[in-house]
């Protein structure tokens, strides 16, 4: 455990970080947190679950909630993960609310404001990809997002290449209250380890697909097991929706599959710091996302 160097009291808190698909969320948060817990893609909807990732330093904690983009469901799937993300709002001592500064105010994002309406959490508007708009466009920007809602801060980063998130850490420590420190140092994420390899996975899939194909997959690690030689089996199943998308994942003679297996192997290997043995298998569940005992089988769970 961490001890306070100095008489300060230890400051420890949740923060909850928002906004439409595909601004830069999970990107923010591995930058933060200086591990990759959470995947990236620029395919919608990327993450499914609330992630947690945990930022420790000599005085603070604070955990961190990615969770999935608000938006209007349109599955029990959908349904399920705007439930995880109206949920954690209430749960937090702070919202990061994420747009997009190069795509400018969107519907999208007065729908997310609509849902803040209702929170009594300070909400910070943190502009993202400043790197990709003139300086001279963002005060306007601003000006429009705070004539609809009275943030507690504004911070413009660029959460790829890590400007101005420091400056960001430090204006969120100002809001985490005094309180114990609830991870060890070196804990990054509460997710188990099984978790965060299944969406690895998973992410090497939305990398080398197109159309359909991100939605309807769900990658399911049924067996993981350190061998004698210290090697780590895995025996993952990525689930389809349809024949058509199986023959599509495993691609010509297999090549696609042992890529995408190749792929994820490299990314667990960094995690966990031991060899990898990966095995990948690809099954049909119909309609997967419209049943929830399949949900709740595949740990989708707003609990």
């Amino acid at each position: 455990m961490s001890t306070s160097t100095s008489n300060q009291a230890y400051h420890s808190g949740f923060v909850s970080i928002v906004g439409r698909p595909n601004v830069g969320k999970s990107t923010l948060m591995n930058h933060m947190i200086g591990q990759k817990i959470a995947i990236m893609s620029d395919k919608a909807q990327t993450t499914r679950n609330k992630i947690q990732g945990v930022y420790t330093t000599d005085q603070a904690q604070i955990v961190f909630i990615d969770t999935p983009g608000i938006h209007k469901p349109k599955s029990k799937l959908g349904d399920f993960m705007m439930k995880v993300a109206q949920s954690t709002l209430k749960e937090v001592d702070a919202v990061l609310f994420l747009i997009d500064a190069s795509q400018g105010l969107g519907a999208g994002d007065r729908f997310i404001i609509d849902q803040l309406q209702q929170v009594q959490t300070p909400v910070f508007l943190v502009l993202n990809k400043i790197d990709q708009v003139h300086p001279d466009e963002l005060l306007p920007l601003i000006a429009t997002y705070k004539d609809l809602y009275d943030f507690a801060e504004i911070v413009p980063i660029s959460a790829l290449h890590g400007n101005n998130v420091q400056t960001l850490l430090d204006q969120i420590l100002k809001y985490i209250p005094e309180g114990p420190q609830y991870y060890p140092d070196d804990q990054v994420t509460d997710y188990p380890e099984q978790f965060i390899c299944a969406e690895l996975v998973r992410e090497k899939i939305l990398h080398m697909t197109r159309e359909e194909i991100p939605h309807s997959i769900a990658v399911y690690i049924e067996d993981m097991k350190v061998q004698d030689n210290g090697v780590v089996q895995i025996g993952a199943v990525i689930y389809v929706e349809r024949d058509s998308q199986k023959g599509i994942i495993i691609g010509k003679r297999g090549a696609l599959l042992k890529e995408i297996g190749q792929q994820a192997r490299q990314d667990m290997e960094a995690l966990l710091g031991s060899k990898i043995f990966l095995e990948l298998w690809v099954k049909v569940k119909k309609d997967w996302r419209n049943q929830e005992h399949v949900l709740k089988d595949l740990g989708f769970r707003h609990d």
